[in-house]
């Protein structure tokens, strides 16, 4: 199947004995971090050498003799069987694309089975957290085709006390957004994540043309700006190029420090580069205290990363990408071992997405408290959203919203 970029993904179907069926359908990013488990693609003249049929042949081939038979209820036992059978330390013989879609697709095919959601099959009775949304409303870096070297300037609506009333904030801030772009004469086409996507100076003017747009919209008070640079995109030779600075660890660290006295700012994603250890842990003794640090190319949702930055006291939260990882236990293990000691834990999807909204299920799985999933547009990040209305709905009473509580380390 095709993804949201036009490119070859894997969809896998898992039938049960019973005759219930799940269905699985993976993402595929852009600025991906060098240690994530590897995605295979063919190579060749087709689809620009982004092909999938060698993935697929493995689903049908050796992953389906893997799991055949199993019980499905199972999942840590049969994502060890799917790990077993590729062999190595990266999924790079079968593919972590593959992988994943037989590990998802049997979670979901469990939850047909017991006729219950999947945030419920994974989650239980404990699982009543709707997530508060970090939508990417200004996209640059590899998102984008413009002037904006930073990746993603998040809106974060934090001040609403529910997740439909937070996703209704979040739309009227983004039409905003799109008006205030074009009485500026900036372009108002989006990028990858359904973001827009215009030429501005610089980060703080992309933050400020936000803030704009909720003050028009008569949010201000209740949103708040979250921000991924993807700075591994930005270094080399020791030394941070952008918006015409050069900076090394130290000074990256004050100007996100600078940054966040200016703007209400409650989350930094990869604020610096993946092996970059010493400047991740000079940022997190500066500025962990008051801001969310989140590691995506730094920690990849391996349980191994994540446990040498826990140890080194870097970071203070990770982004869960299944993806990255391969196999939903792993992803699970590395959420579990996030909460334990105290990190924050924010679900993510990918800028090459689909449709599945699997994403949405497990971050109220987990209550995880945090998503990211593009901008409310694009029917492959709204896919997402909807998804998360419905469950709300479903709970009812039990559903709750964190809000600002989602980010303890901001004070307000």
């Amino acid at each position: 199947m095709l993804d949201s970029r036009g490119n070859p993904t894997v969809e896998v179907d898992v039938r049960l004995a019973t005759g219930a069926l799940g269905r699985a359908a993976v993402p595929s990013g852009a600025s991906t971090g060098v240690h994530e488990a590897v995605e295979l693609r063919d190579g060749g003249a087709g689809y620009g050498g982004k092909g999938v049929a060698a993935a697929v042949a493995n689903v049908n081939g050796a992953l389906r003799g893997a799991v055949i038979g199993r019980d499905a209820s199972d999942q840590a036992g049969l994502d060890a069987a799917l790990i077993e059978c590729d062999g190595t330390p990266n999924k790079g013989r079968l593919g972590a694309n593959a992988i994943l879609g037989v590990s998802l697709a049997a979670a979901k095919a469990q939850a047909a089975e017991a006729g219950v959601s999947l945030y419920r099959h994974l989650g239980g009775e404990e699982a009543c957290v709707l997530p508060v949304p970090m939508m990417n409303v200004i996209n640059g870096g590899a998102h984008a085709a413009n002037s904006i070297d930073l990746q993603e300037f998040m809106l974060v609506p934090a001040g609403a006390p529910s997740f439909a009333e937070a996703l209704r904030i979040g739309c009227e801030v983004y039409h905003s957004l799109r008006a205030v772009l074009h009485e500026r004469g900036l372009s108002t086409a989006v990028g990858d994540e359904g973001g827009f996507a215009p030429d501005l100076p610089g980060s703080g003017a992309a933050i400020e043309a936000i803030l704009e747009g909720a003050e028009r919209a008569g949010h201000l008070d209740a949103v708040a700006i979250a921000l991924d640079p993807a700075t591994s995109e930005l270094y080399s030779e020791g030394c941070y190029r952008f918006e015409g600075r050069e900076l090394d660890g130290a000074g990256l660290a004050g100007f996100w420090s600078e940054l966040a006295a200016r703007y209400p700012l409650v989350s930094l994603e990869d604020g610096a580069a993946e092996d970059d250890w010493p400047a991740w842990a000079s940022q997190t003794r500066e500025l962990g205290g008051g801001l969310q640090l989140v590691g995506d190319d730094l920690f990849v949702t391996s349980p191994a990363r994540l446990r040498r930055g826990i140890e080194e006291g870097v970071a203070n939260a990770i982004l869960v990408k299944v993806n990255q990882v391969g196999t939903l236990s792993e992803a699970l293990e590395a959420i579990a071992i996030a909460r334990e000691a105290g990190y924050g834990t924010v679900i993510s999807h990918r800028s090459g997405e689909t449709e599945d909204a699997t994403i949405a299920d497990l971050a109220v799985a987990t209550n995880a408290g945090q998503i990211k999933t593009g901008a409310p547009a694009r029917s492959e990040r709204v896919a997402k959203y909807n998804q998360l209305l419905r469950i709300e709905e479903e709970l009812g009473e039990r559903a709750i919203y964190p809000g600002w509580a989602a980010f303890p380390r901001y004070g307000r």
